[in-house]
């Protein structure tokens, strides 16, 4: 990556990513494709000044109607930016955040899984994140329902640091019985999002779940590994187990996952290359140890 530009406005290039989105056909991937042609290129070269500033201006806007007055940007090509993103098939070239920036710089494993786990998955999520936090590593989720929550939930509860990358705006909850958690992650941990808050508000409801695999491949990229708890044949998971093996994060796979006569993913995975996980050390034999 090139030295960052000197003179760079993160609210004007804010403004801009906001206004690519807002155009005809914009998905994270033609934008990623756009941003491949021109590897100097902000999203300001792209949007007039103009465009990008009444973006913004419409941007912050909706943030404080939905409650978030500080938040912060991080911006491809701009200091502190995650060179490690660049990894994902369809790298994006900003994200939102609330909290405290520089958890995302500590050793981070994800712990993902189904939304409706069964009580022996979500035990299993609890007893991995309190043991990611007894060695020092940032527990890594989605804040969904099921295993996410109990991920978080853990790490919380254990005295350890929990970053959540979320499928919505920074303002939006979702699921809302997870607002509170969400909230307290905000403010004393760190909360991620790469959704775009007027494409988001622009489109019907049923076009806003797309956003949720695209920030699995982020939440993948921005760890070490992956962990997959429990996860159906169709879960959402699997994007970010596919998303992990591509950008060569470990992919780890709880032994339960095999054992379960419904699915067929978990052997076609480790033939693929994830990591079968009998015991907690089989993950940390594999991990580089600093």
């Amino acid at each position: 990556m090139g030295p960052a530009r000197s003179t760079i406005s993160p609210l004007r290039e804010l403004g801009a990513y906001e206004a690519l989105f807002m155009q005809q056909g914009a998905t994270f991937k033609t934008l990623a494709e756009k941003f491949a042609t021109d590897t100097a290129a902000l999203p300001s070269d792209f949007v007039s000044h103009q465009e990008a500033d009444q973006a913004a201006a419409s941007v912050i806007e909706k943030l404080h109607k939905s409650g978030v007055y500080q938040f912060g940007v991080r911006i491809n090509k701009a200091g502190d930016y995650p060179a490690k993103l660049r990894d994902a098939k369809h790298p994006v070239e900003l994200l939102y955040y609330q909290g405290t920036w520089e958890l995302s710089e500590m050793r981070g494993l994800a712990v993902v899984g189904s939304r409706k786990p069964s009580e022996d998955g979500a035990k299993r999520a609890v007893r991995l994140a309190k043991e990611l936090v007894a060695r020092g590593f940032a527990v890594v989720s989605g804040l969904a329902t099921g295993i996410d929550k109990a991920a978080h939930t853990a790490a919380l509860e254990a005295g350890g640091r929990t970053i959540a990358v979320i499928g919505t705006p920074l303002g939006e909850k979702y699921p809302k019985e997870n607002a509170e958690l969400q909230d307290h992650i905000a403010k004393e941990h760190l909360l991620i999002s790469q959704v775009p808050v007027l494409r988001y508000a622009a489109q019907p409801f049923q076009h806003k779940r797309y956003y949720f695999p695209e920030r699995n491949a982020t939440m993948s990229a921005l760890t070490e590994g992956t962990i997959i708890v429990e996860a159906g044949e169709t879960s959402g998971t699997l994007t970010q187990a596919r998303a992990a093996l591509y950008q060569g994060r470990k992919l780890f796979i709880l032994d339960s996952c095999f054992q379960n006569p419904a699915i067929t993913w978990p052997a076609r995975l480790e033939k693929e290359g994830a990591i079968r996980v009998r015991e907690p050390e089989d993950i940390w034999k594999v991990l580089v140890t600093e």
